[in-house]
């Protein structure tokens, strides 16, 4: 039997999704968005894309949302679905544009960053002109030189 990459990784990639949402440690939690990041398996975009979209209760689920606007960077790179790319560019792009965490405003700068395309670089400079954190704005600088 010839066993492909894609057979043995996708009940992976589900276990892992199932294993997020009964998790209560948020440590935990981003620890799975970090490992399905890695994976890269396009199953996971859509809840990189949800835990990014979530409100913060607390500081450690800050934490979970800026490993998944992360771990978005390297999944929209390596997918081919065009759909699921450009759902994890606007998530990103409302991210670095609307949410009030600065270092979720930050994480999303990275990885639009490491994406580069014309129209991240569009959503780049206008987040320069509303972004009021020093240190994301210089961020942004540093990206779009």
């Amino acid at each position: 039997m010839n066993t492909t990459l894609e057979q043995i990784a996708s009940p992976k990639v589900e276990s892992l999704i199932a294993d997020y949402h009964t998790c209560i440690d948020q440590n935990e939690q981003a620890k799975i968005i970090s490992i399905l990041a890695e994976l890269g398996d396009d199953l996971a975009i859509d809840l990189l894309v949800d835990v990014v979209g979530v409100e913060v209760a607390n500081h450690c689920q800050g934490n979970v949302r800026r490993v998944a606007a992360r771990g978005l960077e390297k999944m929209v790179i390596s997918t081919t679905d065009s759909e699921k790319r450009q759902k994890a560019i606007d998530k990103l792009s409302w991210a670095l544009l609307n949410a009030e965490d600065w270092a979720l405003r930050y994480a999303a700068a990275v990885s639009l960053g490491a994406i580069a395309t014309v129209e991240i670089n569009t959503i780049l400079y206008q987040a320069m002109t509303q972004e009021s954190d020093r240190v994301v704005k210089e961020r942004i600088q540093m990206i779009l030189k």
